[in-house]
């Protein structure tokens, strides 16, 4: 990989979780009441037919490990539990009563913090709280994030008894230096333990996230990781750009200095040769930063043109409708997106009062909503296509007039109505994707709002 390529197309830019990406969320024409007719229209036009997704966020871990962006709150106190679990089933509740029919739930996924924090008797009572206002689609899939030290096997057995067949653990990275720098001290064994026992159990799809370009990291740490990972054959792979943005408020991201941290075409190499290793051991890149086995759901729904993106990451279904619980999720209609507030104690005042706890959110517009498609089928399948009308913006010509740059690089091929990512422009898909956002370029941030792109 060219360095002087690196250098020019290393710039700060979304991951594009979402479009519009949330600081361009036009909060002062979103409401309440905006939110809750979207709700409604998605889940009329949706439930029946392909059911909803919930994403669950579990905010509390023990210790805080300084690579982590995510919202938090660190504690050992394990007695909060349950004030938590009944806050997020009020949430629930709450949004059921809006409903005109029971839902059907497609996807749950159990993300954090570390939601191996709670007991396997509380875990179970959120689960089947949930199911006291819903119904099973007939193909569900149920996920949730486990942290190799702290997950036993008791969690997996009764998780997996609740109908959850996919887990994923964070890994990052095996060297003792980069785990001291993280604060993420976890000895291979506990992975390989974990891993074993899910399996054992029938978990039919185990994934490990890892990480490159963490402080301190070094090629032989990415290779010996990967080795060390192949032992295991996890059925999936994610592996991420390390996101430095320590600017961020509540953010972990201290104990190292920014010259510790791999840039540019060091950290390119960490990310060409760890994928290199990945080709040699079986597995295919499906999406951005995913790997999987051929025998794994996600491979063949990439295949086969159904892999979805969202707020939870890729996954082999998709539904139109995803309702956020618990503390600072994010919720999406398809519509509309709408964020819970971030403080725990706000969140609770706000259950109190039989209130949603919507913070801000965002209505898209017809031009959001084509946009939108397009960054979808880019991630998810690295083309995307204008030849149906309802796919075309006026501003086409200024996006290709702008990835001609790219076609000469050799990122991408541009044809009539047609764009298709290369193999060389896998790793710039975000910087693709920036071609298409209209939001972006029309207001450049003033200050620092993303992680570089490479």
């Amino acid at each position: 990989m060219s360095v002087s390529l690196i250098q020019k197309y290393n710039v700060p830019g979304p991951r594009y979780t979402s479009y519009p990406t949330v600081p361009y969320w036009e909060e002062n024409d979103f409401s309440y009441q905006i939110w809750v007719d979207t709700l409604k229209k998605s889940f009329a036009e949706s439930n029946e037919s392909e059911g909803i997704s919930l994403y669950i966020h579990l905010p509390f871990c023990e210790s805080l490990c300084t690579f982590c962006g995510c919202n938090k709150r660190i504690t050992k106190n394990h007695a909060i539990e349950k004030t938590y679990i009944e806050a997020v089933l009020k949430e629930w509740s709450l949004y059921c009563k809006l409903l005109e029919s029971k839902p059907i739930i497609k996807e749950i996924h159990l993300g954090g913090g570390t939601p191996t924090f709670f007991s396997v008797e509380n875990l179970e009572s959120l689960i089947n709280g949930i199911f006291c206002h819903a119904s099973k689609a007939e193909n569900y899939e149920f996920s949730f994030e486990g942290h190799p030290n702290n997950t036993t096997r008791e969690h997996l057995q009764t998780l997996f008894n609740l109908g959850f067949r996919r887990v994923s653990f964070g890994v990052q990275d095996y060297s003792e230096k980069v785990q001291k720098a993280i604060h993420r001290i976890q000895p291979f064994q506990n992975v390989a333990k974990v891993t074993f026992w899910a399996r054992e159990i029938g978990y039919t799809s185990i994934g490990h996230d890892l990480i490159f370009g963490l402080p301190f990291q070094e090629l032989d740490d990415v290779i010996d990781t990967i080795e060390k990972t192949k032992s295991l054959l996890p059925d999936r792979l994610a592996f991420y750009s390390y996101a430095h943005v320590p600017w961020i408020k509540g953010n972990g991201q201290r104990g190292f200095k920014d010259e510790d941290v791999p840039k540019d075409d060091e950290k390119r190499r960490l990310y060409e040769e760890g994928k290199q290793s990945l080709y040699k051991n079986g597995y295919y890149e499906i999406g951005m930063d995913h790997f999987a086995l051929k025998s794994d759901s996600l491979y063949n729904a990439f295949e086969t043109g159904k892999l979805h993106r969202n707020f939870m990451g890729y996954s082999a279904s998709k539904t139109q409708l995803m309702i956020g619980l618990g503390v600072s999720s994010i919720s999406d209609s398809w519509y509309s997106f709408a964020q819970n507030v971030k403080d725990i104690e706000a969140y609770y005042q706000m259950l109190e009062s039989d209130k949603l706890p919507i913070l801000r959110g965002h209505l898209l517009t017809n031009e959001d909503l084509i946009i939108r498609k397009h960054i979808l089928s880019l991630m998810c399948q690295f083309k995307t296509s204008w030849e149906e009308k309802s796919s075309y913006f006026d501003q086409i010509p200024e996006v290709l007039s702008q990835l001609k740059e790219m076609e000469k690089d050799g990122f991408l091929i541009i044809n009539n109505n047609t764009i298709e990512v290369t193999e060389a422009g896998k790793p710039y898909v975000r910087n693709i994707c920036m071609a298409f956002d209209l939001r972006l370029k029309r207001k450049a941030p003033e200050t620092a709002l993303f992680s570089m792109t490479i």
